[in-house]
């Protein structure tokens, strides 16, 4: 067996992405985007050991499943706002 690596740091985690990843509590689009980012530039230095390379894609990966069910939420509001406006015109051209 081999033992956790003492360098790698826990993620303090609470909701869960339809694949399980987790992502931390109250994260917000932006700061997901950002961290991301961030994730990228590290695994693109090629300084990060094997270990950390594994938890950095974990991240990430639950990071960018977090991201696109946010732009899936607004993209499904923006599209009932649009249903919702065209259903006022519709009323208003119908009454005389």
């Amino acid at each position: 067996m081999s033992e956790p690596d003492p360098g790698a740091t826990p993620q303090a985690m609470s909701d869960t992405t339809p694949t399980g990843a987790q992502v931390p509590p109250e994260q917000t689009y932006e700061a997901a985007a950002a961290r991301v980012e961030e994730i990228i530039r590290r695994l693109d230095s090629g300084e990060a050991s094997l270990n950390e390379t594994l938890e950095l894609v974990r991240e990430g990966k639950a990071l960018i499943e977090y991201c696109a069910g946010e732009l899936d939420a607004v993209g499904g509001a923006l599209e009932e706002l649009r249903l919702d406006e065209l259903v006022a015109r519709l009323e208003g051209q119908s009454t005389p």
